[in-house]
């Protein structure tokens, strides 16, 4: 069996400023892990667990443990547990039982590192129902006598750490009685009689990361009741931090146990209004994250109810405390940092109470208009002290907080009024006026400017004042030409349904060479890389809203990007410049992508993509090359744009961009970067059509393999599926090849996605739908690709479970969102019309027709379009199996 040995200096190296020292001591652990695995753990645990050793050696050894136990990768997660379960057992108890008396330490670094470890480990093996120990032991450390502080604080981190790590594992780990154990012990060390406010806050620290496994409790009204009182009275404790973490299970709890809360809310509203008003700032930020999340709850429960779900429990706190809220809020607005505008992630409580207010406004909608208009109209003019800067700033914020919720009505009057003095405050003497001017000014174009708005806000009187104001502001200080380019952007996307001409069209040049400049401004590393990010979405954002008129200006677009991509590949070797350069280079083919589309849409104007279809493949294609084993997403996405636009003329391209398009297939580790490049082949498949079929064993080679890799993420695997659909529409009958391999991975993934409906969770919903869709895409693909004959041949003996899965689908109503609808209803419309003698088996089916019509009362065009089809196609296969068995 493995021997610990010392490894103090080795670790106290690892940890040496002296480069050289610090390598060499890394490669010896790494060849020690290698080598004795086993042994390397032990040790670590050993050095963890020696009360004679150094702080700082303990401390790196814990790190390491816990490291040999866990990382971000699901891949190498499962791989170093898998390592931890194969290891001797004599081994892995010496470890656990050296990791159950650190906690006792007199050391708190060692104390807090070996809660983290001994989490990691019940990690693993909880959910085999493995250490069963454990939890009777750290109970255990609560009433040791005489009372051990240190140990105790330990022991309720360490049960923390664990109710953090089994809410992401799926299945059952604990045993109701071991989680009513866990949280007695949890809320005896909450209790306002417990001294050591170290322990206390520990305790609610680890409530916190427990709620989720309370529901029991929450059911049971003395629990619940007890709980609530011992976290309400962590909200007054003398110690800020356990006020903070008592507000923040209060916050948790709203989410979760929304619907058991009438009982305690006058209590809760008094607290939070008392903390909100007088606490510390990170207590009174917690104190209104609890309304922020209230409003949360009340949107979605109201959207619920929209929806037609009688269900819902909705108890309207927002609505009850809503005149002492707002003006609760309202107090707090005017409590901004000074330049807190120029940090963009700033935080504080000004932050939090507009973002609070605009919540407020989604649930309450017009209700709260008369409620804070008259503290805009009061304040939003003050100019007497040079302080009142704080409060035309809170004015401003405030009404553009609560621009979404209310209805256009309400609204528009006011906006009408109040633009033109907006429009006056970008003069401001005050930098943060300014700045929160500006971004008002974009929160009314993208909540009321729009064609759909009547009387539109903007008009032929205003919006020449409205551009000249902006492009003036735009060479303001760098955080407020960003908040310009918001602006700038919302304006022209209330445009964007316009088709001949717009009120824009005569600015399009420029505000386009107003943002092209502010995207070259130089400034601070941080603030340019975020002006530029807003610059260029302005300008797709003109390009995508650009009416007929101005099309050929877009045209000119294509030059001018090309030209600056260029100019990117000569900075390309200083590697001080490398990312930003990758960034400048990913913004520049986000704008080719764009303009390619927009002038994709029609053949008149296509025709000005492919002058230089040329030059912009070359372009793209030379970032592609520039990123080595990595693969640019937004170059990957412009090549998906320029696809549409040269249709089959692809081809040309495909000897040179097919490297690419491997690279980003089997790019794992980036998987948004696969999932790019999964779409772009079934962009390319439709553009080629039959000429991807020398292609065509390397592409489904490489989609067949990453469905069964595990270090594929999941998310990439349905688009994969929906793949397998445009490759076979591409090579017809050839795809017969491929069809044993897809068809048992279809049928796996029909499998996988009724086990997904069984878990329950939301996320397990929204990613069955993305399956569910991928499956469905890739049989309309096989059944519209192949002629009728390969159909039969190979898809008849799949008809009964293809059209099982589809009732499966229809059964589980609650959980289907439209697209799934669209694909499911199409895919019986393709089966009837490809597979012969299938007419009787549709008859046998009587959610066919309640499918059916689901689809045709949905009041979705498309939808309604698919099952009016479908349905057809069925009665004539139906009809046709009928006259047929007659016949015989």
């Amino acid at each position: 069996m493995a021997q610990a040995v010392d490894i103090t200096q080795i670790l106290q190296h690892a940890q040496s400023p002296d480069a050289n020292l610090r390598n060499q001591a890394e490669q010896q652990l790494n060849q020690f892990n290698a080598q004795n695995p086993a042994g390397y753990l032990l040790s670590l645990a050993s050095e963890l667990a020696n009360g004679d050793k150094p702080h700082e050696s303990r401390q790196i050894a814990g790190l390491l443990l816990k490291n040999s136990l866990d990382a971000p990768s699901e891949a190498k997660k499962a791989e170093l547990a898998a390592s931890w379960q194969a290891m001797d057992g004599g081994v892995k108890q010496q470890i656990k039982q050296a990791l159950l008396a650190t906690l006792a330490s007199e050391v708190q670094v060692a104390r807090h590192t070996t809660a983290l470890v001994i989490a990691k480990v019940a990690a693993i093996e909880l959910p085999g129902k493995q250490w069963p120990e454990m939890v009777p032991s750290l109970l255990g450390n609560m009433s040791v006598q005489p009372p051990n502080s240190g140990l105790k604080q330990a022991t309720l981190e360490t049960f923390g750490y664990i109710c953090e790590e089994i809410s992401k594992i799926e299945t059952v780990v604990l045993e109701q009685e071991e989680i009513n154990h866990i949280l007695t012990a949890v809320v005896q060390g909450m209790r306002k009689e417990e001294a050591d406010n170290s322990v206390r806050l520990a305790a609610t620290t680890a409530l916190f990361n427990a709620l989720e496994f309370a529901q029991t409790n929450f059911e049971n009204p003395d629990e619940r009741n007890y709980l609530m009182q011992v976290i309400c009275e962590g909200t007054i404790s003398e110690a800020a931090k356990v006020r903070e973490a008592a507000f923040e299970c209060l916050v948790k709890i709203a989410s979760l146990y929304y619907e058991k809360l009438p009982a305690y809310m006058q209590d809760i509203f008094n607290l939070t209004h008392k903390a909100a008003r007088e606490d510390e700032e990170e207590v009174a930020k917690q104190a209104i994250e609890f309304w922020c999340t209230v409003s949360e709850e009340e949107i979605d429960l109201q959207s619920e109810i929209d929806d037609g779900d009688s269900t819902v429990v909705h108890h309207h706190f927002v609505k009850q405390a809503l005149q002492p809220l707002v003006e609760l809020l309202l107090q707090q607005v005017t409590k901004q940092e000074e330049d807190q505008d120029k940090d963009e992630g700033v935080w504080n409580i000004s932050m939090a109470a507009g973002t609070c207010l605009g919540l407020v406004a989604n649930v309450v909608g017009d209700e709260i208009v008369p409620l804070v208009m008259p503290y805009v109209q009061e304040y939003i003019h003050k100019s007497t002290s040079p302080e009142d800067w704080r409060w035309r700033e809170a004015a401003t914020f405030v009404f553009g907080s609560i621009l979404e919720g209310p209805t256009e009505v309400q609204l528009a009057s006011l906006v009408n009024m109040g633009l033109g003095f907006l429009l006056n405050a970008m003069k401001d003497t005050n930098s943060q006026v300014r700045h929160t001017t500006a971004w008002t000014i974009g929160r009314i174009f993208e909540n009321l400017h729009g064609t759909e708005v009547t009387p539109p806000i903007i008009n032929t009187q205003n919006l020449p004042q409205i551009v000249s104001v902006l492009l003036t502001s735009i060479r303001d200080e760098p955080h407020i030409a960003e908040k310009v380019c918001y602006a700038l952007s919302q304006l022209a996307a209330g445009f964007k349904d316009a088709e001949s001409t717009s009120l824009l069209s005569p600015y399009f040049k420029d505000i386009v060479a107003a943002l092209l400049e502010t995207a070259q401004r130089t400034c601070d590393v941080q603030e340019q890389s975020r002006l530029q990010l807003q610059a260029f979405e302005g300008i797709n954002e003109v390009v995508r809203s650009a009416s007929a008129d101005t099309l050929p200006l877009v045209g000119q677009l294509i030059p001018l990007m090309l030209g600056k991509l260029g100019a990117t590949f000569q900075q390309a070797a200083d590697p001080n410049l490398k990312e930003r350069n990758s960034e400048l280079q990913g913004l520049l083919c986000g704008v080719l992508q764009v303009i390619v589309q927009k002038l994709s849409e029609t053949d008149t104007t296509k025709a000005a993509v492919l002058q230089y279809a040329d030059a912009i493949m070359e372009a793209l294609l030379s970032v592609l090359a520039s990123r080595g084993a990595s693969i640019h997403e937004e170059a990957m996405l412009a090549v998906g744009a320029l696809t549409y636009a040269c249709g089959t003329q692809f081809i040309k391209y495909m000897d040179k961009f097919f490297p690419f398009l491997e690279l980003g297939l089997i790019n794992h580790q980036e998987w948004q970067v696969c999932q790019v490049t999964v779409g772009v082949l079934g962009d390319v498949c439709r553009a080629v059509e039959e000429q991807i079929f020398p292609y065509g064993d390397k592409i489904m080679q490489i989609l067949l393999s990453n469905l069964q890799s595990n270090d594929v993420q999941r998310m990439v695997k349905p688009q994969i599926l929906s793949c397998f659909g445009d490759v076979a529409l591409a090579i017809g009958d050839r795809f017969d090849k491929y069809l044993p391999h897809v068809l048992q991975m279809l049928q796996s993934a029909q499998q996988l996605s009724v086990l997904q409906q069984q878990t329950g969770d939301e996320e397990s919903f929204e990613y069955n739908n993305l399956l569910r869709h991928g499956i469905f895409e890739a049989y309309s693909g096989v059944f519209n690709g192949l002629s009728k004959e390969k159909v039969d041949a190979f898809l008849k003996p799949y008809a009964q479970s293809i059209l099982d899965f589809e009732e499966y689908v229809f059964s589980d109503r609650e959980n289907q969102d439209e697209s799934v609808q669209r694909t499911a209803i199409a895919l019986l419309g393709d089966i009837a019309n490809q597979l012969s003698g299938v007419g009787a088996l549709f008859a046998q089916k009587a959610f066919v027709q309640h499918f059916l019509q689901q689809g045709r009362q949905s009041g979705d065009p498309g939808l309604v379009e698919a099952a009016n089809w479908a349905n057809a196609a069925i009665n004539k296969a139906i009809v046709s199996s009928s006259t047929t068995a007659t016949s015989k």
